[in-house]
C-alpha cells in the first residue's frame, strides 16, 4: 500500500469556533460516509472527501488518521495527490449503490413512492460520484 504524502501538512484554522464547526461537519460527515457504505443512495466517497477536507483544518490528527485508515486512506491519499480517485474506486462506489438501491427497490415492492424516492436517491449518488474525476494512470 502507497504511503500517503500530502504536499505540504495541513494547518489548523486560526479561530477556535472554526475548528470546532469544521470538526462538529467533519464528523457528520464521516458518519454519513460510513452510512452510505449499507444505505442505498447515500454515496460514502463524497462524504469521506468532505470529512478529510473539515479535519485538515479542524484536527490534523484526524486528517492523518483518515490518510491512514485502512479502507479510506488509499482513496484520500489519491484524491491529495491529484484531486481524483482511481477507476477501481469509482467503480466498487457505483456499483455497491447499485446492488444496494436495486435490492431496496425490490425490498419495497407495491410502494412506488418509496421505490421513486430510492431511485433518485441512487442516481443522485451515483452521479455525484461519477463527476468526480478519474485518475489518470
Amino acid at each position: 500500500m502507497q504511503e500517503p504524502t500530502p504536499a505540504s501538512p495541513p494547518t489548523p484554522h486560526a479561530s477556535r469556533t472554526v475548528r470546532v464547526l469544521l470538526w462538529i461537519a467533519g464528523s457528520v460527515s464521516l458518519v454519513l460516509g460510513v452510512i452510505g457504505i449499507v444505505l442505498p443512495g447515500l454515496p460514502t466517497t463524497p462524504f469521506i472527501l468532505l470529512a478529510a477536507a473539515c479535519y485538515a483544518k479542524a484536527s490534523p490528527r484526524l486528517h492523518q488518521w483518515l490518510l491512514h485508515h485502512r479502507w479510506f486512506g488509499p482513496m484520500l491519499s489519491d484524491w491529495e495527490s491529484d484531486h481524483s480517485l482511481s477507476k477501481r474506486t469509482k467503480t466498487v462506489a457505483v456499483v455497491s449503490m447499485l446492488v444496494m438501491v436495486g435490492f431496496s427497490i425490490w425490498s419495497f415492492q407495491g410502494r412506488l413512492a418509496v421505490q421513486l424516492v430510492l431511485l433518485v436517491s441512487g442516481a443522485i449518488g451515483a452521479f455525484v460520484v461519477l463527476r468526480i474525476p478519474t485518475r489518470k494512470m
